[in-house]
């Protein structure tokens, strides 16, 4: 008998295997990276989701602190269709349920024909089908999830030190942590705020850039970081990764909507308007900028012709719908953060003059 339940708001329950036991659920989406779980199970973007990995093995180079983008793991459940012990010991350690020997071809075709939707596991040696219904009908929406920035972001402010080339105030509504050393590594002092920091406390900073990180849930839920966009458009120079881009863009008068069931993976393709150039890009958003405001869209995804990237000359704006800190890979589009730190060297000329 299997000892593991995944029911999904379709009304199946599909039998797997235990690897971490509990109960749990969350928004069931999937990515199709073939590396990088590591990366993937602590990118706090995964705030209340069941993660599906397609790719069928998970657990086959360990698992290395030194690869985390934050501090914990960061989805509510993991899907796989075979988990390492490795993987497994270190998800059961941290409380979080993980199943296996199940097709995930199946639930990925799911999700893609019927969109995310709500999930719930019960996993372990007294787990019934019921208890997994049961978590399933609890699921809340992510566009119920209001408060979802406490979750995974710092509750006071912090510095990180890159040598003072510039100051970057950053509004942590999730970030990596490889966004943060994007930025140190290239000499910027990162002075993360809460998700919730007022327009005074980015003032006290005087900084050369606003940023928006990314993070999860529905952009529409972060008030209080477009309220600080609200308060310094035009006067500093701001940039955003993923929900970063579609809040600053409901800031300045645009609008976001939500996918049927988002991008996630290492692979997704994007134009540049410009250039007419395509590389290839690091994604995990289940949301999107619909109606861009006063932004120019620059760049757009091959596969979908959603908004990948957005910037204004008059308001000093940059964003990228993508994760150009690219962990695990491509890396491609690290040269973001060289025009991020361009926008702060002309606010310092400008002081200077």
């Amino acid at each position: 008998m299997s000892d593991a339940y995944i029911a999904l708001a379709d009304g199946r329950v599909l039998e797997a295997r235990a690897r971490a036991p509990g109960r749990t659920r969350g928004e069931l989406v999937f990515t199709t990276a073939y590396t990088g779980y590591e990366e993937s199970l602590t990118d706090p973007s995964y705030a209340e989701q069941i993660l599906t990995f397609s790719y069928p093995l998970i657990g086959n180079y360990g698992v290395r602190t030194e690869r985390f983008e934050s501090e914990s793991v960061q989805p509510r459940a993991m899907i796989a269709r075979e988990l390492t012990d490795d993987v497994a010991e270190w998800l059961a350690g941290e409380e979080i349920p993980a199943v296996d020997h199940v097709d995930t071809r199946e639930i990925v075709t799911t999700v893609r024909e019927e969109g995310a939707m709500a999930c719930g596991i019960a996993a372990g040696p007294d787990a019934t089908p019921e208890d997994a219904v049961e978590e399933m009908e609890a699921c809340e929406p992510m566009s119920d999830h209001v408060d979802i920035g406490a979750q995974v972001s710092v509750t006071e402010t912090t510095v990180h030190e890159g040598g003072g080339a510039a100051d970057v105030a950053m509004l942590d509504c999730g970030a990596k942590g490889s966004i943060i050393s994007s930025l140190t590594e290239r000499g910027a002092d990162v002075h993360v705020l809460p998700y919730d920091a007022t327009p005074e406390d980015v003032a006290e900073i005087d900084p050369d850039v606003l940023f928006v990180s990314n993070g999860p849930g529905d952009p529409e839920n972060f008030v209080a970081a477009q309220e600080v966009v609200d308060a310094f458009a035009g006067d500093l120079p701001m940039a955003g990764i993923c929900l970063g881009q579609q809040v600053i863009t409901s800031a300045l008068g645009g609008s976001t909507e939500k996918m049927m069931f988002g991008h996630r993976g290492v692979n997704q393709p994007v134009k540049d308007l410009r250039s007419e150039k395509v590389v290839m890009t690091t994604q995990n958003h289940g949301y999107t900028v619909d109606d861009t405001g006063p932004l120019e869209v620059t760049q757009v995804n091959v596969n979908d012709d959603t908004v990948e990237g957005l910037d204004s000359e008059e308001l000093d704006v940059i964003t990228r719908q993508y994760h150009p800190e690219a962990n695990p890979g491509p890396h491609d589009s690290l040269g973001f953060f060289d025009e991020v730190l361009e926008l702060a060297e002309e606010t310092q000329h400008v002081a200077a003059d």
